[in-house]
């Protein structure tokens, strides 16, 4: 750090000696106030529901890992158990990670929601690849139903047997499946996957069959199609990917008319994707986009699930998929808990706390600043409550730009900031604090920031 001038550095760093202001302080699920919270999984059961998560194998330890078992009732693989995940080469099977999920699952009390045994994509390219008779595809189908349903015989609840068999329209999706085994590839599907697991619940599973709809109507005519017929299905998977402030209006309606038919009803795949970046406004509306879908589900007595496809902005496939949309999950990327989480918890009939008033504050000061720069400091202390992981954000009024940061990772959007704990500060106790710095530039001015919650 150079300055043109040492009175006028010396002058400025006295100016701004004790500037201070509370920055927003936004507790994550570790803190203790949060942990008093009763879990997701608890409020779903009062209500006589489940309560998932896509998850990732690899992923399950430490906090994603702690979050995953005290937070859900079940758990779906995200990849895992999906064809080309299990059987990569013809005859040769990986079942490391489905089996470390189940496990996972099976050690924390929890349901396992198995994903997916037909599907159009992400299939082997052995499969996809190869030349085929309706007699030798038909034969590959059922015994890979019979494989993997039969290796996981009394440990899955519920199976989405047939994945995204439409299109938006209500016709017949085609490809591998279709296009070789006509429409009774669902049907025999069904058949094979009972036979395999008689107990296990078999669901059909869709996107964009949330409201009524085309789609959504041919699901249903299938459904009871298959009921007249006396195939075995028990359950319709609603995927709910869903974009910012378009939940269908007959969401509920739709659940109904599904469990009028006679099988249960899942909100598989439940994401509420915004244009980035985020802030109050969207994350506002978030938090309603999932206190409705969440509330349609508890109004339908055979709404017996819903799963958030995966819990936290790092583990969501969003960004990657759509891109300039995220911030998809109830928690944020650090697994601090965001407003959809306790919009979920409060459709449950939940109530949620957070630290007493002050408890923990967040203190910003510049610690020093000079003719184009200033370092700054943010202190982080609490008293009467706790944190595991936190994240403080504020709003610049004169066009401050942070450069560099340490003991936090900071993002700069426009004028607003976001600091998360590093990997190893994220632990506040009562009475104790932690402090993160930071180097900015500014020009003409270097007002205190506005206190705003991110």
């Amino acid at each position: 750090m150079r300055s043109s001038s040492t009175s006028l550095r010396t002058r400025l760093a006295a100016l701004c000696a004790g500037v201070a202001a509370t920055a927003a302080l936004i507790a994550a699920g570790g803190s203790s106030a949060h942990a008093a919270d009763t879990p997701l999984r608890d409020l779903a059961a009062a209500k006589g529901k489940v309560i998932g998560t896509a998850v990732t194998g690899s992923k399950l330890t430490g906090t994603y890992g702690d979050l995953a078992g005290s937070q859900f009732g079940s758990l779906t693989p995200g990849n895992a158990m999906k064809w080309e995940s299990v059987e990569p080469a013809r005859g040769t099977f990986d079942w490391t990670e489905a089996d470390q999920i189940v496990a996972f699952a099976q050690a924390h009390g929890q349901q396992v929601r198995g994903h997916t045994l037909v599907w159009h994509n992400q299939n082997p390219g052995w499969l996809t690849n190869g030349s085929w008779t309706s007699a030798q595809l038909a034969t590959l189908l059922q015994d890979h139903i019979s494989t993997e349903v039969g290796r996981y015989k009394g440990r899955i609840a519920a199976w989405d047997v047939v994945n995204e068999p439409f299109n938006e329209d209500g016709t017949y999706r085609t490809g591998l499946w279709y296009n070789g085994l006509g429409t009774d590839y669902i049907a025999n599907a069904l058949t094979w996957a009972r036979a395999a697991d008689p107990a296990a619940k078999l669901y059909i599973n869709d996107y964009n069959v949330e409201g009524v709809n085309a789609k959504s109507t041919a699901l249903y005519d299938l459904v009871k199609s298959l009921k007249e017929r006396g195939v075995p299905i028990d359950g319709v998977g609603l995927q709910a990917h869903l974009i910012l402030g378009q939940v269908p209006s007959t969401l509920q309606q739709n659940i109904q008319r599904f469990a009028d038919l006679g099988v249960d009803v899942a909100i598989t795949e439940l994401d509420v994707r915004m244009a980035l970046p985020a802030d109050s406004a969207k994350l506002s509306q978030q938090a309603a986009d999932y206190k409705a879908v969440t509330a349609a589900c508890v109004a339908v007595t055979r709404c017996v699930n819903l799963t958030v496809w995966g819990f936290a902005d790092s583990d969501s496939w969003v960004e990657g998929t759509f891109p300039g949309y995220g911030a998809a999950t109830p928690y944020d990327a650090a697994y601090a808990p965001k407003p959809a989480y306790y919009a979920i918890a409060e459709a449950l009939g939940g109530t949620t706390t957070t630290p007493p008033t002050g408890a923990c504050s967040a203190t910003y000061s510049v610690v020093s600043q000079w003719n184009t720069g200033f370092t700054g400091q943010v202190r982080i202390a609490c008293s009467g409550a706790a944190l595991s992981s936190w994240k403080a954000t504020w709003t610049y009024g004169a066009g401050q730009q942070v450069t560099q940061a340490w003991n936090a990772s900071c993002t700069q959007s426009g004028a607003a900031v976001t600091c998360t704990n590093a990997s190893y500060n994220g632990t506040v106790p009562d009475g104790g604090s932690v402090t993160f710095g930071f180097n900015g530039t500014w020009s003409g001015g270097n007002p205190v920031p506005t206190v705003t919650l991110g």
